[in-house]
């Protein structure tokens, strides 16, 4: 941990926010590819991945044992190009994407920011990916392999930019047909503030046929060919008022969904375009979660994320009603370690130090 913050403070919080991401990713990318560096650090940093699927800490969700509760959130892997090194290094899961059904370069640079005196970023990256067949078929090699299939992986699809509002289900349900039969999840973005109309298609009449499509869409690729059916989540927004998250947690209950994953970056900030992640979404991140565990009872699977950094935000969510947690932002300040750090407490009988 004090190595990481002296290479921060001297090395990386110098270089430009997005080149600093490629350079750690590619680094990230090759621990999973190289075998023997590959087992030693999974050994060393996820041990709980080692063990029982039905271990200490692990969670039963989605159909799917996790290792540990604290995943990656989607953003950091767009393109399913690093899974085995994210696994690798302490994340219990990995949801890669946001991926589109048609390739795109996103906004024009700089668009990633740190807000170093909050601990935060500030990005406004635009969805750039290489298309949801280029992630599918990444997938598809993945899985090829038996640690490939070990990694639980979800699917985060969003809103091809030049495609219409009007398209949109049409939009997200080819995403979803090339994924599902590769992913163990699949999440709907409709809350990125970085692609133009797209929050406004949280609202129910807007939501409710992308739902539909993106449902049908992922069944016919999967229990349409005898495979098992892809568990489906919607990802909202910390600026939604209470009105609004009550309203689509009625429809998660109504359409039978999966669960939600709560919340994306918020735009309740005056540092300039795109969304902020990071501590300051935390209250709001932990009110959101407790008010749709309220309305969604015991059923449907809520996956936290915002703002965690140490062991008692994690607990936090959790106690909140949680089944699942993500991170990014404190990936970023707190090191490569920080997933292991956090669900190696968890899922120790032991409660951590405090702020570990």
């Amino acid at each position: 941990m004090k190595v990481y913050a002296a290479l921060f403070q001297g090395f990386f919080r110098h270089l430009d926010p997005e080149q600093a991401h490629h350079l750690a990713f590619s680094v990230i990318r090759a621990v999973g590819v190289v075998p023997g560096v590959r087992t030693v650090l999974r050994r060393t940093l996820a041990p709980f991945a080692e063990s029982t699927t039905r271990g200490p800490g692990s969670v039963q969700a989605l159909g799917r044992s996790f290792p540990a509760p604290l995943g990656l959130a989607g953003g950091f892997d767009k393109d399913a190009l690093a899974v085995r090194g994210l696994a690798t290094i302490g994340f219990a899961f990995v949801e890669i994407g946001t991926v589109t059904a048609h390739a795109q370069p996103g906004n024009e640079k700089p668009r990633l920011f740190r807000v170093l005196d909050q601990r935060a970023i500030r990005n406004r990256m635009g969805f750039n990916n290489r298309s949801a067949a280029a992630a599918a078929e990444r997938l598809k090699r993945l899985r090829r392999t038996s640690g490939g299939r070990a990694v639980v992986v979800g699917a985060n699809i969003g809103k091809t930019k030049v495609t219409p509002s009007a398209d949109a289900a049409a939009d997200y349900a080819t995403s979803a047909g090339l994924l599902a039969p590769h992913a163990d999840y699949l999440v709907v973005n409709v809350s990125s503030p970085n692609t133009p109309g797209l929050r406004d298609l949280q609202s129910v009449e807007s939501l409710r046929p992308i739902l539909v499509a993106v449902r049908e869409a992922a069944d016919t690729a999967t229990t349409g060919s005898g495979g098992p059916r892809v568990p489906l989540l919607v990802k909202i927004a910390p600026d939604l008022v209470d009105d609004d998250v009550d309203a689509v947690a009625d429809l998660v209950l109504e359409l039978g969904l999966d669960g939600v994953v709560a919340v994306n970056t918020t735009i309740a900030h005056d540092l300039g375009p795109g969304g902020l992640s990071g501590p300051p979404l935390l209250p709001r991140g932990l009110d959101v979660v407790r008010r749709l565990r309220e309305r969604l009872g015991a059923g449907p699977v809520i996956i936290g994320v915002g703002g965690i950094t140490t062991v008692d935000d994690a607990r936090a969510y959790l106690e909140a009603g949680a089944d699942l947690l993500q991170g990014y932002t404190a990936f970023i300040y707190e090191g490569p370690f920080w997933a292991s750090r956090i669900n190696r407490a968890l899922t120790t009988a032991t409660p951590s130090e405090p702020g570990q």
